[in-house]
């Protein structure tokens, strides 16, 4: 096995050249593969891999900024809204296209990667938003049309992830995804969209039943990502932890309003029993965290006096101790794992 230092002392010998000892240590890394590169317990989660991310990512915040506003500074100056908007949602996308060739491509950097995947979307769902003028010059915004072009927004992002293979991307087209799906079946069935309409089981219309259909079908998705790695070395299963994020309020959220609503607080306790089983059979604190804190925000929002603080501290002290015994609950769990399963799921440390 060759140290770091082995490395060093044979560039000072002049065996190798500082660039060489840097692409072989590259090389190495990435063909690090199985449990190596996991530790024992650990979900993988990559936000950044180095300051130099950091700082390239302030860059192009404040390039993103500044463009934005000299943007908004034209804009007033133009005489044609949707043909200037238009133009410079092209412009912006080449631009951002030619940024994510060098940073993502060729320099492997998650952090831009992950910035680059915002303004590429924002910028799609501006520009079908304004093509098919849901939106207008002084920001008036029409529900009944948007569904539309939010949907071919998450399909230009789709483009994107085809192309550089960035996992954040998929929040994205699941956000937009969903963001069209309720317009949809507001559109279509007259119902309005608030908070109890969207989560609460019991009201009128489809959109409570719609967000409950829409959270299992990203989790299935999330699991087609899983199960085709399962020892989480590539970044399918990458994709599968923000798709997982993405479900887990859809699913959880519906349900758990329902019954804060009905006052049934040992029917919420099973069903986050059930939901912290699941994820920790398919190995996901991901999928737990997400559904957990959606929980508290409506336990905070529908719940009053001591109950939710009473609450949320339950909570914390079962998601400590989970995160504490967290494997050797899962290895009691797999026993009941059906043999053709196991093979899909991480295996058990």
């Amino acid at each position: 096995m060759i140290e770091a230092d082995d490395l060093k002392s044979a560039v000072q010998s002049g065996l190798l050249t500082e660039a060489q000892a840097a692409q072989l240590t590259a090389l190495a890394a990435e063909r690090q593969t199985g449990r190596k590169v996991v530790r024992a317990g650990e979900e993988p989660f990559e936000l950044f891999r180095g300051f130099n991310e950091v700082f390239i990512v302030v860059g192009l915040g404040i390039l993103g900024f500044g463009w934005v506003g000299v943007l908004g500074i034209l804009l007033t100056r133009s005489g044609d809204f949707q043909t200037f908007a238009l133009t410079a949602a092209l412009v912006t996308g080449a631009v951002i296209l030619g940024l994510a060739e060098y940073f993502i491509r060729r320099r492997r950097m998650v952090a831009p990667a992950i910035l680059l995947s915002v303004g590429w979307t924002a910028t799609a769902l501006a520009a079908w938003l304004i093509q098919f003028n849901a939106i207008t010059l002084f920001g008036g915004f029409r529900t009944e049309v948007a569904a539309g072009p939010i949907a071919l927004a998450a399909a230009t992002t789709g483009v994107f992830w085809w192309r550089y293979r960035v996992p954040f991307a998929m929040a994205l087209i699941g956000v937009q995804t969903f963001g069209a799906w309720l317009l949809f079946l507001a559109t279509t069935s007259g119902q309005n969209a608030t908070l109890r309409d969207i989560f609460l089981l019991s009201s009128q219309g489809p959109l409570a039943w719609g967000t409950l259909l829409f959270g299992l079908g990203i989790f299935a998705f999330a699991m087609r990502f899983d199960m085709s790695d399962p020892h989480r070395v590539t970044l399918r299963s990458a994709n599968g932890f923000w798709l997982h994020v993405i479900a887990a309020p859809a699913i959880v959220n519906t349900v758990a309003l329902t019954l804060i609503v009905a006052g049934q607080n040992a029917a919420l306790i099973a069903l986050l029993a059930i939901v912290a089983a699941l994820a920790i059979v398919i190995d996901r604190r991901s999928f737990l965290l997400s559904a957990v804190g959606y929980v508290i925000v409506l336990i905070g929002q529908i719940s009053e006096g001591d109950r939710v603080m009473i609450a949320i501290l339950a909570l914390g002290v079962g998601l400590v101790a989970l995160g504490a015994a967290w494997q050797g609950i899962r290895r009691w769990l797999m026993r009941g794992v059906p043999a053709t399963l196991v093979p899909f799921l991480p295996p058990s440390r």
